[in-house]
C-alpha cells in the first residue's frame, strides 16, 4: 500500500509549526501605561485593593478570576487556534479579549468586604473631585460629618468601582518571548 500526498501533509504540518513556534506572550492586567489622573500607577492601586494594606483590607478580584476562570482557558484556546487555522497572534488576541472581559467582570462582582463608613463619607465630601488628590482637608471633613451622624445616602458604596478608572484601564497586549 503507498502512501500518496506525504509532500503536501509535511508542508502543512511544517505550516502549522512556523505558526505554533512563533513564541508570543499574553499579557492581561494593568499595563504600565495605565495611570489616574494623579500619576498614580493602576497597577499599584489594583495591588492595594488585591491584597490589601495596614488601612484596607485585600478584596481579591484577580485572583478569585484566575481560580474561576483559568480552567477553561487552555481548552478553549486551543478551540480557537483551530478555528483561525493555528494563526497564534489572531488567537491570543481573542483569548486576551475575553480574559480581559472576565477580569473587568470580577472587579464589578467584587462587593465584600464592604466600604468602612468612612471611606463612603469621604466619597461623599470629595464628590465631584474624584480626579483630585485626598487631601487633609478632606479626610478632617469626612471625619467630622461621620462624627455628626450626616448620611451617605445615594452616595456610591461600591468597593473597586469609585472613579471606573481600575475598570476601564484593564488591557491586553501580546509581546515576543524573552
Amino acid at each position: 500500500m503507498a502512501l500518496k500526498g506525504g509532500d503536501k501533509l509535511e508542508a502543512k504540518l511544517k505550516a502549522m509549526l512556523g505558526k505554533l513556534s512563533q513564541g508570543e506572550v499574553l499579557r492581561v492586567g494593568f499595563l504600565e501605561t495605565a495611570k489616574y489622573p494623579t500619576g498614580e500607577q493602576v497597577a499599584q492601586v489594583a495591588f492595594w485593593n488585591e491584597y490589601g494594606t495596614k488601612t484596607a483590607p485585600a478584596r481579591p478580584f484577580f485572583r478569585n478570576m484566575i481560580a474561576d476562570k483559568k480552567g477553561s482557558w487552555g481548552t478553549d484556546l486551543g478551540k480557537i487556534l483551530k478555528a483561525v487555522d493555528n494563526d497564534v497572534p489572531r488567537a491570543l488576541a481573542m483569548m486576551g479579549g475575553r480574559i480581559q472581559g472576565e477580569l473587568q467582570q470580577s472587579i464589578v462582582d467584587t462587593n465584600a468586604p464592604p466600604l468602612s463608613p468612612f471611606t463612603v463619607m469621604l466619597r461623599k465630601v470629595k464628590q465631584g473631585r474624584t480626579d483630585a488628590p485626598t487631601t487633609g482637608a478632606d479626610l478632617a471633613e469626612a471625619r467630622r460629618r461621620l462624627a455628626a451622624g450626616e448620611s451617605t445616602d445615594g452616595v456610591n458604596a461600591k468597593p473597586l468601582i469609585y472613579t471606573n478608572i481600575m475598570r476601564s484601564s484593564v488591557a491586553y497586549d501580546i509581546k515576543d518571548a524573552e
